[in-house]
């Protein structure tokens, strides 16, 4: 065994602009959760009770989009998706189109812990919610007035927005309009900077677990499902590894990009940072996206293909790094 290992991310995809302030917001934060990981760890805490522990700090904290700060849909509305992985066994938890749960990283754990189900969604997920007496609040709590004002220029520009903090057109000489080439399923979107969180763990015992939680798209449509809460696709962990994926979910959705990182350690014999590798670079077509991962035997590895990624990550060894591009 190699020791514990964290990694935690707050999206893919940054704003090559990003203010400065923002930046160290950032930075504090993946900072604060790392050091709630690693005082989990040092106390013994398994991994799955790590990831959770931190993700439901980023879901508390509105700075990236999931809980509380989620993005908006059409409607002025947040519904939330999760999901979380226990690596011995591949137990499973997911949930979609939460309106009232303060986090729903914990709902899905209890999904996974207390029905014989792996997902439950909408209607469904509430009523189960209610019934275990999880924390509810009104959807009011989730939306903050920044995002207010980013869902008024979305709908301004007609379009979804992936970093709603972007404008989605920029003009160059007698004020054309720069043409934009970032496109989803076929179809032309804005600039490119999703916020989703993410933690993966391995504890002492090499046992690996990952958790993901987000808001989705600004101005998506009301119902869209992302690949936050897809098992496989935007989070997965085995008795090898753990994956938490962000960026353009249908992009992720299509590759199953978080499995694939797993299905060629175990099939090509790659080691971790050999797989992240492969994995973004030939798995998402022309989708931009990223990943945080670590395998049982302690390593770390972060992989991305946008401009950059909220990320941070630790080693029993003494490592310890928070990085934006």
């Amino acid at each position: 065994m190699g020791g514990w290992a964290i990694a935690v991310h707050g999206g893919a995809g940054v704003d090559p602009i990003l203010p400065n302030e923002r930046q160290e917001e950032a930075t504090r934060l993946l900072t604060r959760c790392l050091d709630i990981g690693i005082s989990a760890l040092r106390s013994n805490l398994s991994a799955i009770d790590v990831v959770e522990l931190v993700v439901r700090e980023l879901e508390t904290d509105p700075l990236f989009n999931s809980g509380r700060g989620s993005a908006l849909t059409e409607k002025g509305t947040v519904e939330m998706e999760a999901s979380i992985m226990d690596g011995p066994k591949r137990r499973c938890g997911a949930v979609s189109g939460l309106t009232t749960v303060k986090n729903p990283i914990s709902l899905a754990r209890l999904v996974m812990d207390k029905t014989p189900h792996s997902y439950l969604g909408f209607a469904g997920a509430e009523e189960f919610a209610r019934k275990q007496g999880v924390e509810l609040v009104d959807n009011e709590y989730f939306i903050t007035e920044d995002n207010v004002g980013m869902l008024k220029l979305a709908k301004e520009a007609n379009s979804i927005l992936f970093d709603y903090r972007i404008p989605t057109l920029t003009t160059c000489g007698g004020g054309a309009a720069m043409e934009n080439q970032l496109q989803m399923n076929g179809l032309p979107i804005s600039l490119y900077a999703p916020e989703t969180v993410g933690c993966v763990v391995v504890d002492k015992q090499g046992h690996c677990a990952a958790a993901t939680s987000t808001g989705g798209l600004m101005n998506k449509m009301t119902g869209r499902i992302g690949d936050s809460p897809l098992i496989g696709s935007g989070t997965y962990a085995c008795d090898l590894v753990a994956v938490s994926c962000t960026g353009e979910g249908e992009a992720i959705i299509r590759s199953t990009l978080a499995r694939e990182v797993a299905a060629v350690m175990e099939y090509k014999g790659l080691n971790l940072h050999e797989a992240v590798d492969y994995v973004i670079k030939t798995r998402l077509d022309e989708g931009k996206a990223g990943l945080i991962a670590v395998s049982k035997n302690g390593e770390v590895a972060c992989g991305f293909n946008t401009t950059g990624m909220f990320r941070g990550c630790a080693t029993e060894d003494g490592f310890l790094e928070v990085g934006v591009w």
